[in-house]
Order: structure tokens, then C-alpha cells, then sequence
């Protein structure tokens, strides 16, 4: 067989797969699956991808599949040590300026955190040095953003976040609303950095590369608002190790904030503290909701 006859035929699947779709009566569902097919065939030449490599990602895949449950998304991480997740945030994220940036969403959010009084306690028992995080919620315009909703969560000293422990108490993560001035402000613990869950295939994976699991210290942060953006994103602690390597490439210069350090004395909301504690202040900045006016990818070419 000669080297034309066979790369017709490699392009003669390809074109019979994009075909299949021709007929799909969402146009976007249409879009989305024959680019998907003409890359991933390209790939797959690309590499020569052998039948032994097809089936160890096959049961790569399959493995993924097997270690996720509600707890846990294996699948979320993958995208994440790829770099898809910051990918999708940055063809995602709006250009307004002065807009607090995004980063990645990451895979242990939960629908069902309790709610916290503004001022309250999200620690919840997480083990940690006490944090006060305080600012605002306002817009790009400048306006303070009334009764915002804040969905906080966090991993404790150990690393680890609440649902990577057996027991179904919730600790190190809330929401809350905020204040009429747009203010918000709750105690919690000061972040810490952890190893992403390296027990499973992505672990195998970054092994393989020759890659770490760190993440650098962290704040997760969802803040909604009526007729503004959602803002998925977190703060980051300056001065930690990992802030060049975190393993889901979701650092960024902006959301690195300072902590203030104290030993003991008056917090600013007015509580006497004994021992330890620590301090971040940082103002969230909401763009307006805009309209989805999405470019097709033959507009990207």
C-alpha cells in the first residue's frame, strides 16, 4: 500500500465521522462535535497513536470513570493538570477593566454549604490559623453590590478539604451575603497548600510526567449577583513556594494577595483575640451581564 493510498484512507474516516453529524439540528451541538472529530483524528495521526496506546487510554479513561462520585471528580481534575480548565476560563472570561480575573473552578465545590451570617465563621472546626477575609463586592462601575452571594471554601492546614474526609460534617466553606454597603467579611483559616488528590490516575499521569501535584495556598471564591457576571475565582497567598508550579496552571499576578499577621488584640470587627491571627482584605469587581455572542471557530481562523 503506498503512502497516499493510506493517508486517503485515514482522511476517508474522518470525513465519514464529520459527515454523521451533518444532520444534527442544534447548530452549536453540530459545530462543537465536528471540529471535535476533525481534532481528535488529527491528533491521533499526528502521533501514530498505536492500538496499545488507543487501549491504556481507553483504560485510563475508565479508571477516571471508576474513582468519581459526588465527592470526587477525577474527570474536573484531568481537565484541570491539562490546562483545559484555564483555557475555557480565559476564552470565557470578559475583558471588562477593573473586573476581579477568573481562575479555575476546581473540583470540590458542594450545591449544599451552610449558610453564614456576615461576620460569621466558615472554619467550622477546619484546623488552621484564624484568617479575617474582608472587602467589597461592587461593580466595574464602581457601585456597591447589595446582598451578593459569597460561596467560600477552602482546605484546611492538613490540605485537605471537608468532603476528602469520611465524616459528612462541613467545615472550611459557607456562604454569605453582602452588607448593605456591599461589604463582606467572614473568619475562617488561613489558606495552606496541599497536593491536589495524587492517588489515582491524573496522579499516575503527572508522575509520568515528571510533574508535581502542588497547589499554592488558596481562597476559592463564587460571588453571584443580579444582572452581574458569576466570578469564579481565588485569592492566593503571597510568598508561597507554589505559586510557580501550582498543577492546574490557575495563578495569577492580580489575585495574589498579602496577609497581615497579628498576635492577639482586637480584630476589625471588634473581637478580642487571644494567640495567632491573620488578615486578608481584597474587593471583588463584578462586570455586567452581557449577552452570549459567541464567534464560530471559523471566525478564530
Amino acid at each position: 500500500m503506498t503512502i497516499d493510498h493510506a493517508l486517503d484512507r485515514e482522511r476517508a474516516v474522518t470525513e465519514e465521522v464529520v459527515a454523521s453529524f451533518a444532520g444534527t439540528a442544534d447548530s452549536r451541538l453540530r459545530e462543537v462535535m465536528q471540529a471535535l472529530v476533525r481534532h481528535l483524528h488529527a491528533f491521533a495521526r499526528d502521533v501514530r497513536l498505536t492500538q496499545r496506546e488507543w487501549e491504556a487510554g481507553m483504560a485510563f479513561l475508565t479508571r477516571a470513570g471508576h474513582i468519581t462520585d459526588d465527592r470526587r471528580q477525577e474527570f474536573i481534575l484531568l481537565s484541570d493538570v491539562l490546562g483545559l480548565s484555564m483555557l475555557t476560563v480565559a476564552i470565557n472570561e470578559p475583558t471588562a477593566p477593573g473586573a476581579t480575573e477568573a481562575t479555575v473552578f476546581g473540583p470540590f465545590f458542594v450545591d449544599d454549604a451552610p449558610e453564614v451570617e456576615l461576620g460569621g465563621d466558615i472554619a467550622r472546626g477546619a484546623v488552621g490559623t484564624p484568617c479575617f477575609v474582608h472587602g467589597t463586592v461592587r461593580s466595574t462601575e464602581g457601585d456597591p453590590l447589595v446582598g451578593a452571594r459569597l460561596d467560600v471554601w477552602e482546605a484546611d492546614d492538613d490540605g485537605f478539604y471537608d468532603v476528602q474526609y469520611s465524616a459528612e460534617a462541613s467545615a472550611g466553606r459557607g456562604w454569605l451575603r453582602s452588607g448593605a454597603d456591599g461589604a463582606y467579611r467572614f473568619w475562617s483559616v488561613l489558606p495552606a497548600p496541599y497536593p491536589i488528590p495524587h492517588d489515582g490516575p491524573v496522579g499516575a499521569l503527572l508522575e509520568a510526567a515528571g510533574r508535581g501535584p502542588m497547589r499554592p495556598a488558596h481562597l476559592h471564591f463564587k460571588v453571584t449577583a443580579p444582572g452581574y457576571r458569576t466570578l469564579i475565582t481565588h485569592l492566593f497567598v503571597a510568598g508561597d513556594p507554589h505559586l510557580a508550579d501550582d498543577a492546574v496552571f490557575g495563578v495569577k499576578d492580580s489575585l495574589v494577595v498579602h496577609v497581615d499577621e497579628h498576635d492577639g488584640g482586637v480584630a476589625p470587627d471588634g473581637s478580642e483575640r487571644e494567640g495567632r491571627w491573620t488578615e486578608i482584605a481584597f474587593d471583588l469587581v463584578l462586570p455586567p451581564e452581557a449577552p452570549d455572542i459567541r464567534p464560530t471557530s471559523e471566525e478564530h481562523r
